[in-house]
């Protein structure tokens, strides 16, 4: 009951539509026409193609077409590839010099890339490389997948392989990664297991909070803004003198950890293998409590950056972070309040899962909370949520009005906190 019962009728009218809906975007740069479409097995499916790239090309002259392959193979073979000025591959990070050998005047990309699986906050000892598969099931009791951002399914992999792929092919453009958030669907490799029920691919996690990934894509992608950034958390009872290896996300070359003071040694980043290339590893850590801390120097040896995670104590209060405190009274516009649950120091308890319960007064409604739980079935639109991994997320909805707004927060055990808003003339 899919789209195709209505292609015949529909696919020109609705292409057409959707080029003159977008075509005043700047952030268009291609017309997709289709993604891992059946068309790359038909011997004849170039002509769907050719009849789609026809048209968008009348539309927009000025934008090339592109589609995303799973089978380049297939695609290249029956022509269905050379129809579109700029073909995308999915998945094929080891093949990309094969794909430009073959066809060196093809512009090309990673149409999808990654897939990395991961649950913000959690982690999995011991840490390696965890490959889902059918016969080799990536599968922990809690639904959970863990948060060194080594595990993928077996058609996909980690972030770094698809950066040294792109590094090595210069012929290639760049990649899109599957996926910037998390979504409701698709829960691999949970596919069976309730009550698992959204995906565990994102970068950000199902409610807007950044995964660990997030800041080793930031470390490569952001020319704004350096990074440096480490996991685990260092909060492990019950781990004291265990292995706890210790990532770091850095934009710079050369990085050196300690824990209590005590120097783990120095890591820079090398050629040898894609870890070396675009994180740094101390893998022999054992866990103490205290302070963990990352030290980054620039090109000259001097210390450029630090980056410090203490460990936690007992849940003592609520903290919320909002991205701003005026909102426009449009019936629209929304404020975004990140809750953390933090020790009676203020360092964020990274396992903790509190239920903090919401009221609002004014000029505004909550309209949703969140966890990025990708095993929670709490509902989206009620006035309690418990935490996941220490944090949760607070939407708030302009209901319309002017006037002050106050956001109250408290759960059993941790100290109430109120926030003044405002909802102001559009």
């Amino acid at each position: 009951n899919g789209y195709q019962q209505l292609f015949d009728d529909w696919a020109e009218k609705d292409l057409r539509a959707l080029i003159r809906r977008d075509a005043n975007h700047p952030s268009v740069i291609m017309w997709s026409l289709g993604n891992e479409i059946r068309e790359q097995f038909l011997e004849d499916g170039h002509k769907v193609c050719k009849f789609l790239h026809d048209i968008a090309k009348d539309e927009d002259p000025t934008r090339p077409t592109t589609c995303g392959f799973q089978n380049p193979a297939a695609a290249i073979k029956n022509g269905l590839a050379a129809v579109v000025d700029i073909p995308g591959w999915n998945y094929e990070a080891t093949r990309y010099g094969r794909y430009y050998n073959a066809n060196p005047d093809w512009p090309q990309y990673g149409a999808e890339t990654a897939s990395c699986i991961s649950s913000r906050g959690v982690y999995h000892f011991p840490a390696g490389d965890e490959r889902y598969s059918e016969t080799t099931p990536l599968k922990t009791d809690d639904l959970q997948v863990s948060s060194y951002d080594l595990s993928a399914p077996n058609w996909a992999y980690c972030p770094d392989v698809e950066f040294r792929a792109v590094d090595e092919n210069p012929n290639i453009m760049g990649e899109f990664v599957w996926t910037g958030f998390d979504y409701l669907g698709e829960p691999t490799p949970y596919n069976e297991e309730w009550p698992s029920r959204s995906s565990y691919f994102g970068i950000i996690d199902l409610c807007g909070l950044p995964k660990d990934r997030y800041y080793l894509y930031r470390s490569r992608w952001a020319v704004d803004k350096t990074t440096l950034h480490l996991l685990p958390h260092w909060t492990w009872p019950g781990r004291e003198g265990m292995c706890t290896p210790v990532h770091c996300y850095s934009s710079y070359a050369c990085v050196e950890l300690f824990v209590n003071g005590v120097s783990q040694g120095r890591r820079a980043k090398r050629e040898l293998n894609p870890m070396d290339r675009y994180r740094l590893c101390w893998n022999n850590v054992l866990y103490q409590a205290g302070e963990l801390k990352a030290v980054a120097y620039d090109d000259d040896g001097n210390v450029a950056e630090e980056a410090i995670v203490h460990t936690a104590t007992d849940p003592a209060a609520i903290q919320l972070t909002l991205d701003k405190t005026i909102m426009t009274a449009d019936g629209d516009d929304m404020i975004f309040a990140v809750v953390e649950i933090v020790d009676a120091v203020g360092n964020l308890c990274p396992q903790a899962t509190n239920e903090i319960h919401f009221e609002i007064e004014g000029a505004a409604e909550i309209t949703a909370l969140g966890n990025g739980d990708p095993t929670s079935l709490e509902s989206f639109q009620a006035k309690s949520r418990s935490c996941f991994n220490g944090k949760s997320l607070v939407y708030i909805r302009s209901n319309g009005q002017t006037g002050d707004i106050t956001l109250h927060a408290n759960g059993q055990g941790l100290d109430a906190v109120q926030y003044c808003l405002k909802a102001s003339p559009q």
